[in-house]
């Protein structure tokens, strides 16, 4: 019996032990930590150099001057805002051989502007969009105090791409470096035909409205509402084509001139400046072909009833530019409507080369045609009348001293301003295609004179107004 019971203790002791022995040799895993969620910062600074995203359910800040540099492509999201704050308003530049893709919706566009409680021009710097397209080098390198390193633009390719702005608003930019040297709100230097830009609206900004420096980028249904200086400054051997436009301006609002002697235009047109040095037949020539544009200047004459002093005229074509602006209105022009400057500008026009093309023009104050005398052009024989009586017969366009004439809903309601053309209005019909680079597919061979057809509001649901 002792020997069973000592054999039964030791079996229980072996059972025990190996029991004890997998208990202890059994492994504990330590849980791994979770990542603490890496916090959003929504200032966008520097040199942007591997492809980006902006979200739109982010709101970003733009500080400062901001590059994208080449070989990189920004992606905006539908919907997206960016924001500038005053102290430190921010420029974008999209530099050569880089992209941004910003294309927005009707419902859900694209908006850069102030960050302010209390918005105000200045508050954004604006967006810079480099090219290599070609152009006459009457700007050395991109104005606005950009960095060296990003400061040459154009070069030898017309169809440069530098992506897609579509259903975007620019709100509150201008930024002054210097007299004469300043950020736009879209500036455009040497930009290709391969950029798209469609549904653009530059408001409420200083300096320029849109600004083309060569280039041969082309554009549809742009906006240019309340800026302080010119809506569509072209220069530098721009030769694109633009149709369906808006050019609105505020009485009240231009920027500082100083005793600088400018003024604030609708359309302000060269080809070079000839203080840069150059002859005004530097090749590229400036050479837009514009169609279906509706332009509204301040009803009043330049320091009337609370208008800015520093007003314009319509249209100002000089240094030498050709041009074509067809089946538009342009009306209401403060110092007078159609302005031709320097011997080559008027003699393009006078030999039928640029054209005011079956369009109608309306001042409130000065001259509706008004031609720089003094100059002597070998062959042509000019002065005010005989430019008007070109514009009225070979150009057949006309001169509306009445501007209820064109029927439009409500064109000097700044606040709400409403430009479709009413029943019965001339714009309605008539349009004309058949001279120059008109013909060119680009261009939608609408009825309608003016922007709008007088049914469809290409502006709704992501344009603003009152601001």
């Amino acid at each position: 019996m002792k020997k069973q019971f000592f054999y039964l203790l030791a079996l229980v002791i072996v059972m025990f032990a190996s029991s004890c022995s997998k208990s202890d040799t059994t492994t504990t895993t330590t849980p791994t930590p979770t990542p603490t969620p890496a916090v959003f910062d929504p200032n966008i600074r520097g040199i942007i150099t591997a492809n980006r995203t902006l979200k739109k359910d982010s709101v970003y800040i733009l500080r400062g001057y901001v590059y994208v540099a080449t070989g990189v492509t920004l992606t905006i999201e539908p919907g997206t805002k960016i924001t500038s704050k005053k102290d430190s308003a921010g420029v974008l530049v999209v530099y050569r051989g880089a992209k941004i893709i910003a294309e927005g919706t009707a419902t859900a566009p694209i908006v850069f502007t102030s960050g302010e409680a209390t918005p105000a021009a200045g508050d954004l710097g604006g967006i810079v969009i480099v090219g290599q397209a070609p152009g006459n080098n009457n700007h050395s390198v991109v104005e606005g105090g950009v960095d060296a390193a990003f400061s040459a633009f154009g070069g030898t390719d017309k169809t440069d791409n530098s992506g897609i702005l579509k259903y975007v608003r620019i709100e509150y930019g201008g930024k002054a470096v210097n007299p004469g040297d300043e950020i736009n709100g879209l500036s455009l230097y040497g930009v290709g035909s391969g950029t798209t830009i469609d549904y653009v609206q530059v408001l409420r900004g200083y300096d320029d409205a849109f600004e083309f420096f060569g280039g041969t980028v082309n554009c549809k249904h742009l906006i240019a509402y309340n800026s302080a200086d010119d809506d569509y400054d072209m220069d530098d051997g721009y030769s694109g084509k633009i149709q369906f436009a808006l050019s609105i301006k505020d009485p009240k609002f231009t920027d500082p001139k100083g005793t600088t002697g400018d003024v604030s235009n609708n359309f302000e047109v060269d080809n070079v400046n000839p203080a840069n040095g150059f002859v005004l037949s530097r090749p590229p020539i400036t050479f837009p072909v514009m169609s279906n544009f509706t332009a509204v200047g301040p009803n009043t004459a330049p320091g009337a009833n609370g208008t800015s002093a520093d007003y314009g005229w319509g249209m100002r074509w000089r240094r030498g530019t050709k041009f074509i602006l067809a089946n538009s209105a342009v009306i209401g022009s403060a110092k007078g409507g159609f302005r031709l400057q320097e011997d080559s500008t008027i003699a393009y026009f006078a030999r039928g080369t640029s054209g005011f093309y079956n369009s109608y023009i309306n001042v409130a104050a000065g001259l509706a045609v008004d031609v720089q005398t003094g100059l002597s052009i070998p062959g042509i024989t000019y002065d005010a009348a005989s430019i008007l009586a070109l514009i009225k017969g070979s150009n057949k366009s006309e001169v509306v001293t009445d501007v209820t004439a064109l029927k439009l809903g409500d064109p000097f309601n700044n606040a709400a301003p409403n430009l479709k053309p009413l029943a019965g209005s001339p714009l309605l019909t008539g349009a004309l295609f058949d001279f120059g680079g008109l013909t060119d597919s680009f261009f939608e061979k609408v009825a309608y004179k003016g922007a709008f057809d007088g049914t469809t509001d290409w502006t709704t649901g992501w344009a603003v107004w009152g601001r």
